[in-house]
């Protein structure tokens, strides 16, 4: 597959005389649209998988550290693919906690999720998104299982806005897949030109009353400019891609997984949709939270179900009962994180396989969900072009940031940064291979 890129950074269309607070709109050049190449070198991804629960920390957790160490009761699912991942131990987000609500931080780091006027921040995959422009139809997509579509989110905004998740499945082919007609995409352009024209009218205005304003106040003015600066560049790509036809699909159209004790089926589906997404190269970035927090009864196995609620299991005080449902849980959860590093390992991209371009994180905001920890995260990341085979172990008492690993992760996507939100730097002892 041939993957398009950005051959050079592409003039904004607006160009703002900062000085004298006049915009001044230019007609669209052609060295405003950005140009696409084709490219030798396959691109690197990013694929995030959550369970906001997480698992059982004493089945995760090596006993040892390094390369020689024994397998987990969990990861022993995965020992075909030792090779092919990193298991860490003592990561967590400095200072984040507050139970069930971290899950919203699990990628933005953001302090006090439970304390009054709260207010989130970017998360890694749009913070990464932004650094790579707009090199795909879609800078990042953000998928959920069961999720609250209203509370939930691993997606946020640099304003700290809520981004609700994709959970359907069939919704999501179609806007990867399924070509509008010329009406339908004519519709679509005139959308984006009233956004646009909205825009034009907000900013006008905006820049004439900043001229009344305190220094204080100008300079929130100004971030908030800045917002709608990076909407206007969003609007143009949009209105390049949709011009531009959708990639063929490979796979017929999914089920509609419905029903909310499917969990674990509706899961496997919304992986496999994301692996389509990535391999038509719709786009680079996806994050996918399985909500198991307001996951009901589910579906254990063909003949079995819990006997409550995914978050009454997870509070199991050492109930035998309960604990053995979630362990049967966790391994389902093994299994497939199993499947998606095989698949992606049997693809090949330009010979290559598409596992080592791409980057499987798997994770969770709660260490332990009985006692509301958020602190010794379950984080395993495979692929994406590392020398694995290892268990890196921080300290438990005094936990790394995990905003390490992120950044790490995103210099291996070819983002030059040192930092975001809590880093220190990237992680020792992950060196690419």
């Amino acid at each position: 597959m041939k993957a398009p890129h950005i051959a050079r950074a592409p003039m904004p269309r607006r160009t703002f005389l900062r000085g004298s607070g006049v915009t001044l709109a230019l007609p669209l050049l052609e060295c405003m649209t950005p140009v696409f190449a084709k490219t030798t070198a396959p691109p690197h991804r990013m694929l995030i998988l959550s369970n906001n629960l997480g698992v059982l920390p004493r089945h995760f957790f090596p006993a040892a550290a390094g390369r020689d160490y024994e397998m987990s009761p969990y990861l022993a699912a995965l020992s075909a693919h030792r090779a092919d991942f990193t298991v860490f131990s003592g990561l967590s987000h400095p200072g984040v906690s507050g139970g069930h609500s971290a899950d919203n931080c699990l990628l933005t780091a953001a302090r006090g999720a439970f304390k009054s006027g709260f207010r989130n921040s970017i998360s890694l995959d749009q913070f990464a998104a932004e650094k790579l422009g707009p090199v795909t139809r879609f800078p990042s997509l953000n998928l959920g299982v069961n999720i609250d579509k209203g509370n939930r989110s691993l997606s946020w905004t640099r304003d700290g806005v809520l981004l609700p998740a994709e959970d359907s499945a069939p919704q999501l082919y179609e806007r990867l897949f399924v070509q509008g007609g010329e009406e339908a995409v004519a519709r679509q352009l005139h959308r984006l030109e009233t956004r646009g024209s909205i825009l034009d009218t907000l900013t006008g205005e905006t820049m004439r009353f900043r001229r009344e304003l305190g220094s204080g106040d100008k300079a929130r003015l100004d971030q908030y400019m800045t917002s709608v600066r990076e909407v206007e560049e969003r609007l143009q790509s949009a209105r390049a891609w949709e011009l531009k036809p959708k990639p063929a699909a490979s796979q017929p159209p999914p089920p509609d997984l419905q029903d909310k004790k499917l969990f674990f089926e509706k899961f496997e589906l919304m992986i496999a949709m994301a692996q389509l997404a990535l391999e038509s190269d719709s786009t680079r970035i996806v994050t996918l939270m399985a909500d198991a927090f307001v996951t009901p009864v589910f579906k254990l196995s063909e003949k079995a179900s819990t006997t409550e609620s995914y978050h009454g299991l997870s509070h199991h005080g050492q109930s035998e009962t309960k604990v053995r449902q979630l362990e049967e849980a966790d391994r389902r959860q093994m299994q497939l994180l199993n499947q998606t590093i095989s698949n992606l390992a049997a693809r090949k991209e330009n010979g290559e396989r598409l596992l080592d371009r791409t980057m499987v994180f798997y994770g969770s905001s709660m260490g332990d969900a009985n006692i509301h920890d958020n602190t010794n995260l379950p984080v395993l990341l495979a692929g994406g072009g590392f020398r694995h085979g290892q268990h890196l172990a921080f300290r438990r008492d005094s936990n790394a940031p995990l905003c390490n690993l992120f950044v790490s992760m995103m210099q291996r996507m070819g983002i030059e940064t040192e930092s975001f939100a809590s880093a220190t730097g990237r992680l020792s002892g992950l060196e690419p291979s």
